[in-house]
């Protein structure tokens, strides 16, 4: 099982690594997990709506570039499906059952994800009706992979 997060911009913050460190190597005993960095697209910060749509293009192109015809892909999205850890877990259980060895989630960048993305995206899930920093959405993304993987081995989990 390979587990890939593609995310837009450079991690810079030391705290945010750390931890998804501490994650990573907590899930050394389930699975393969792979971080893959995109550049973000730079910008002003007063952009027109074409010109975020043309930022955004460029992200998706590079998101798109690292994806493999055979990833099942879950898009972080404001629009997407809310789902609990259990479900979570459920639906990465039942993904692996089935064959999908290959599971990638995509984190936008500050603008969104480009419809290019989201049109290859198997879901869509969204974590919350609050907007997250995306950087930070790595950690709290990450942390919710090793829960899955807690909850499906019947294992405790601190709550």
């Amino acid at each position: 099982m390979q587990m890939t997060i593609i995310s837009v911009g450079k991690l810079k913050e030391k705290y945010l690594k750390l931890g998804i460190a501490e994650f990573e190597k907590r899930l050394q005993a389930y699975t393969k997990m792979k971080m893959i960095e995109v550049p973000d697209e730079k910008a002003p910060e007063q952009l027109s709506e074409s010109e975020m749509e043309l930022v955004k293009k460029k992200e998706g192109e590079r998101i798109l570039a690292k994806i493999g015809a055979q990833e099942y892909v879950i898009a972080l999205d404001l629009q997407g499906k809310m789902w609990t850890s259990e479900q979570l877990s459920s639906e990465i259980e039942s993904l692996m059952t089935y064959g999908n060895s290959k599971i990638t989630f995509i984190i936008g960048g500050s603008l969104g994800i480009h419809e290019d993305v989201l049109k290859r995206a198997d879901a869509k899930l969204s974590f919350s009706k609050m907007t997250f920093p995306h950087q930070l959405m790595r950690l709290i993304l990450v942390e919710q992979i090793y829960r899955a993987f807690r909850i499906m081995n019947g294992e405790p989990y601190h709550k």
